[in-house]
This record gives C-alpha cells, structure tokens and sequence, in this order.
C-alpha cells in the first residue's frame, strides 16, 4: 500500500504550463457573472494537472478569483471530491450508507481492502488504484454501487468489485454500467468537472431499468412533477395571509 507524499509541482504552474492554464482559467471565468463563482471548477482544472489539489494549485486558483489563500483551501478541504494529496489513476469509492451498506457494501469495501491490501483513502503501490468509502453515491436503486473516476458500476458484489479493479491494473478496457463506452483517468474526469467538455457524454445507457421501471409505473398512473408555477403561486397566496 502506499500513501503518496506530495510531489513537486513548481513546474505545472510556470512557463508555457501556466500560460496554457492561464487561459482555461479565463475560459471557466467568463461563464460566471462574479468570478469567484468559478472556484470550484477552477480546483478540478488544477486537479486535472496534478492528480490532486496542491498548495501551488491552491495559490493560483486565489491568483485568478482575487482570493485569499486561506478562502480557496476552506472550499478545497469541504467537498471530498478535491483531493489534497495524489491518488490512483482510478479512484474507486464504494458506497457505505445505509442501503448500499445492508446490500453488500460493507462487505465489498471489505473485501477490496484485503484485496489490495489498503486501507481507506490508501494507494496501490504501482498508482492505479485509490480506495474510499463513499456516503452516498445517488443511486440507490442500483445497490449496492462502486464508482470508479465518478462513472458507476451498478449492482456489484465483492468478486466483480475485485475483477474490476484488477482488469484496471491490467490495464483492460473497462465499461461502466451506465455513460460512456469506456472509463477516463482520474485527471481526465477532472477536466471535464471543470466544464470542458470531452465529447462523450451521449455515449451509453444514461438510466437503468431500475429507474425507468419507475418511469413506466408514473406514465401509465398519471403521475406529474408538480406545476412550478401553481406551486410558487400558492406559496406566495400563503405567504400573503
């Protein structure tokens, strides 16, 4: 196993690399009326560089905004899906909340940290595999549920979790069980939670037959989403009284 200490990065944030960042950070900018709306996906541009967001990422994306340092790292270190220090080239995360946890779960992030020999949040030795347990990964109807670089494998069971991340170290063509037609890096998912698109979002089954099972039973009983506007005309008349 391995925890991977922090790894120079002077070089990606100067020079031709910072110039070249430079301008995917206007890019993401302009897509927002006050810039430092554009923080989060500024951390998964720097994150699409390093692997995970450094104190020099850290430092340009307050460049960039006109924030401190100390306001970008309390973003960074909140939401989980910034990493502080490296991770595999595919991050697996099981979920572990309630309903994946009684369909497996448990057993599977078990299972998978014997199997390569980690602990929560560790790193195979060769940099392909991360490990994490996930509180939830908003699929429930496919429990229980692996990720891999945020794409999902639905339904799995310790020893298709295990061929999973083994054909992953093999370097084998992976196929998630929803979305694309084939898994991209850690860094290259990265990019595209930073707005740039890679083309492939079309590809593949988006919703499993859990979820259009419901579908169907709503079509066929009448069931509607209620009106938005009758919905906000009430609360207003409500509010009026």
């Amino acid at each position: 196993m391995s925890t991977p200490q922090t790894p120079d990065s002077s070089g990606i944030f100067s020079g031709e690399n910072r110039a070249r960042l430079e301008m995917d950070a206007k890019e993401i900018i302009s897509r927002y009326p006050k810039p430092r709306s554009a923080l989060l996906p500024l951390l998964h541009l720097v994150q699409s560089e390093e692997g995970y967001v450094s104190n020099e990422g850290i430092a340009f994306c307050a460049e960039q905004l006109g924030l401190t340092t100390a306001e970008v790292t309390a973003v960074a270190t909140f939401y989980t899906m910034y990493k502080r220090r490296p991770v595999g080239e595919y991050h697996v995360g099981v979920c572990t909340n309630p309903l994946c946890a009684v369909m497996g779960g448990d057993e599977i992030f078990a299972a998978l940290k014997e199997h390569l020999g980690l602990e929560n949040d560790e790193t195979t030795e060769d940099g392909k595999i991360s490990l994490e347990h996930l509180e939830c990964n908003a699929a429930c109807d496919f429990a229980p549920v692996v990720m891999v670089n945020w794409e999902f494998f639905d339904n799995q069971t310790p020893e298709s979790a295990k061929k999973l991340v083994d054909d992953l170290r093999l370097g084998k063509d992976v196929k998630p069980t929803r979305g694309p037609d084939r898994l991209c890096t850690w860094k290259q998912a990265s990019r595209v939670l930073a707005g740039f698109d890679d083309g492939r979002a079309a590809e593949g089954p988006q919703a499993g037959e859990a979820s259009l099972a419901g579908l169907r039973l709503a079509r066929e009983r009448g069931w509607q989403a209620p009106d938005p506007a009758a919905t906000a005309a009430k609360a207003d008349e409500e509010g009026t009284k």
